[in-house]
C-alpha cells in the first residue's frame, strides 16, 4: 500500500480506536457524571482494571482529546480527570450501546450506575 492509502481511515474504525476498547468505554462511562474524578475514584468504579491498564487508558484518552487531566500544585499532589467537550459527545453513543445491549443480550443484563447516569455541564451537579 502507498502512504496515501495508509493515511485514510474509515470513520467507524476511528471511533472504535477512540472508545471501542474495553477500558476506554468504561472510563468514559465513569467520567460521564459530569464531575471531575481522581485516579482512585475511577479505579474503584472500573471493576477489574489494573493500575497499568488504567494509567495507559487515561493517557490514551487524554492524548485523543476525550479526557482532560488537571494537575494541581499542592502537597500532596492532586490530579483530576474529566471529560472534554469532545469526550461528552461520545457518551450518548456508549449509552446507546448499553440500551441496545439490554434489549438484545443473551443473558439478562443489569445496568451499572454509570449507564444510567446523565452527563451534565451544570457545575451545581458536580
Amino acid at each position: 500500500m502507498d502512504k496515501e492509502t495508509d493515511d485514510k481511515i474509515c470513520p467507524l474504525e476511528y471511533g472504535l480506536r477512540i472508545f471501542g476498547k474495553k477500558w476506554e468505554s468504561k472510563v468514559i462511562c465513569v467520567l460521564s457524571s459530569g464531575r471531575s474524578s481522581r485516579y482512585g475514584e475511577i479505579r474503584a468504579k472500573v471493576e477489574g482494571i489494573t493500575d497499568v491498564a488504567l494509567t495507559a487508558t487515561l493517557k490514551k484518552l487524554t492524548a485523543d482529546g476525550i479526557v482532560e487531566r488537571v494537575q494541581y500544585k499542592e502537597i500532596p499532589p492532586r490530579v483530576d480527570y474529566s471529560l472534554t467537550a469532545k469526550g461528552k459527545t461520545v457518551v450518548p453513543i456508549i449509552k446507546s450501546i448499553c440500551s441496545w445491549s439490554k434489549g438484545n443480550g443473551e443473558n439478562p443484563l443489569v445496568s451499572c450506575e454509570n449507564c444510567t447516569s446523565e452527563v451534565t455541564d451544570d457545575p451545581d451537579r458536580q
